[in-house]
């Protein structure tokens, strides 16, 4: 769909393919192109699970630096929630939505991998936000995404640092879910999805939505806007179908409505 992200559909699964040789960088038009193939993946009833891949030799080694490197404050005011808006777009897609990350997962990159439900990551992969070797922080969710899922102190740590850490301390921090030869990354992550291909549409969205939105709300509003999210699964068929094949003692045959 754009000159270096598509989405790929193919038995129920999208896959929005980063393609821009060598390394991925994460210009201004791959960003947008990022939204745009979010948007459709959000869109398309086609699609009922997503993976986010860079391919077999690097997932996304960062920003563009060179195109950044002569911009202002002015410029880059305008720019940032462009920027953020961007990956907050793969963040909402409301879909199950796994990484498969190869090679680097860097700055920017790995800003991407952490907008998905899911990480996996080859055993050699690298990952890390090395922003502050340019005098900056991350400006894509990094100082946000990552301390909501590694912790505050670990998050201080890479961002502080600057450092890259291996797939094996990925996976002990949580930064990863799983790790896996670097052949089998993309399949790996289709097996992890596949399985939603033909589950509950509906309830997986609430599910993604009750969560992620929970965690930006004190206790009683995230247990108020789960009652919510839980009362409205009851107007799905969905919802009829799982329980009568419940008392009838048989698989339910979802059709995401």
């Amino acid at each position: 769909m754009g000159e270096f992200v598509r989405l790929e559909v193919a038995e129920g699964i999208g896959t929005i393919r980063l393609d821009r040789p060598k390394m991925n960088a994460l210009n201004r038009q791959v960003q947008e192109e990022l939204r745009e193939a979010a948007i459709a993946a959000s869109a398309a009833d086609d699609v009922r699970a997503v993976i986010v891949y860079g391919g077999e030799r690097v997932f996304a080694a960062g920003a563009d630096i060179k195109e950044m490197a002569g911009l202002g404050y002015a410029e880059m005011a305008g720019r940032a929630s462009a920027l953020t808006g961007a990956f907050d777009a793969l963040a909402r897609v409301p879909k199950p939505v796994v990484a498969a990350i190869n090679g680097y997962a860097l700055g920017g990159g790995c800003e991407l991998a952490l907008t998905c439900d899911w990480r996996v990551a080859a055993d050699d992969a690298q990952l890390g936000q090395p922003e502050i070797n340019l005098g900056i922080i991350p400006g894509a969710g990094g100082t946000q995404r990552l301390s909501r899922l590694v912790g505050p102190a670990r998050a201080k740590d890479l961002i502080m640092s600057g450092r890259f850490v291996g797939a094996a301390e990925a996976l002990q921090m949580g930064l990863v879910d799983k790790v896996v030869s670097a052949t089998d990354v993309y399949e790996t992550a289709r097996a992890m999805v596949a399985p939603y291909v033909t589950g509950p549409a509906q309830a997986l969205r609430a599910a993604k939505l009750a969560i992620d939105g929970g965690l930006e709300m004190d206790l009683a509003s995230g247990l108020a806007w789960e009652s919510q999210l839980f009362a409205a699964l009851f107007a799905t068929d969905d919802k009829v179908e799982g329980m009568n094949a419940f008392v009838e003692k048989r698989k339910p045959g979802f059709t995401g409505r």
